[in-house]
């Protein structure tokens, strides 16, 4: 989970998400991304709407015109995309590396006759898409799976037209983990990447400078750790309410992962090492 820990060769980002993505519909909600929580005993429902709701402000969706285009970069199961294109009536297209959830979003935006909605197996690296095809290019919770971040950005970056917006949130780092803390908590680390994946955080500095370097003027750069804080308790909350369905798609080792992942992430939240931001630009005119 930090810049330091060393990449594992074997690690497929697709094939995990192929193999939790029913397992997290019933620990993380239906959005599958954490929540942002006005109030702490929000529930979690409401407090992912909010956060996909923090997303949609700073893509200035709410004034988007007809014809709109939005590429959702790591777009899970599809809630999402979905939201925005029925609330919003902008044309989504999503893309992931993972075949299950590309199926799974394929289905949820079927189920409502959605045609502006489509799902392509695609990497957010290299996503292949012409220069300036997109009005807004959208990254939710999905940057700290891919290790190669420069050409994340600079990929969402080329792809939006004069005016677009760039909008990501994920989960940050505050502080460097020195090689001997790694070493020391080498099991918490294990545990969390059994749960989450591959996964490793940048700073909310990092984020704003390099949309910056892309030419990008930032709009939005808000911290949100405290906010999403609460989330930890109602994924416990869910895998005790969910744990023999959640042992029989990901097993007991899985689930005790998932747990213990949630205290080990709330500890770096508390202690000030990880947390959670949002970053909003805008491509001039």
């Amino acid at each position: 989970m930090s810049s330091e820990s060393p990449q594992t060769p074997s690690y497929d980002p697709a094939a995990h998400y192929d193999h939790i993505t029913a397992a997290w519909a019933l620990l993380l909600g239906e959005e599958l991304h954490y929540g942002v929580f006005d109030h702490a005993d929000d529930p979690l429902d409401v407090a992912t709407r909010a956060l996909t709701g923090r997303m949609v402000a700073a893509a200035h969706l709410d004034e988007a015109p007809s014809g709109t285009r939005v590429l959702d970069v790591g777009c899970g199961s599809g809630a999402p995309a979905v939201a925005m294109a029925t609330a919003h009536g902008v044309d989504v297209v999503g893309i992931t590396t993972s075949g299950v959830g590309v199926e799974t979003a394929r289905k949820r935006a079927a189920s409502l006759g959605l045609d502006g909605v489509t799902f392509e197996q695609r990497d957010g690296m290299d996503n292949g898409f012409p220069d300036a095809s997109f009005d807004v290019a959208w990254a939710l919770e999905s940057a700290h799976l891919m290790r190669d971040r420069p050409a994340l950005l600079s990929e969402m970056a080329r792809v939006l037209r004069p005016g677009g917006r760039l909008v990501l949130c994920d989960l940050l780092r505050f502080r460097e983990i020195p090689f001997r803390e790694v070493r020391e908590r080498r099991v918490d680390f294990a545990t969390l990447r059994a749960a989450f994946g591959d996964a490793h955080f940048e700073s909310l500095d990092y984020y704003v400078e390099a949309v910056r370097g892309l030419g990008l003027e930032v709009e939005v750069a808000d911290d949100l750790t405290q906010a999403t804080l609460p989330t930890f308790d109602r994924w416990r909350a869910n895998a005790e309410l969910h744990h023999d369905a959640v042992v029989d798609l990901i097993g007991v080792e899985g689930h005790a992962a998932f747990v213990g992942s949630c205290d080990i992430l709330e500890a770096f939240w508390r202690d000030g090492t990880f947390g959670y931001g949002i970053v909003g630009a805008r491509r001039p005119a």
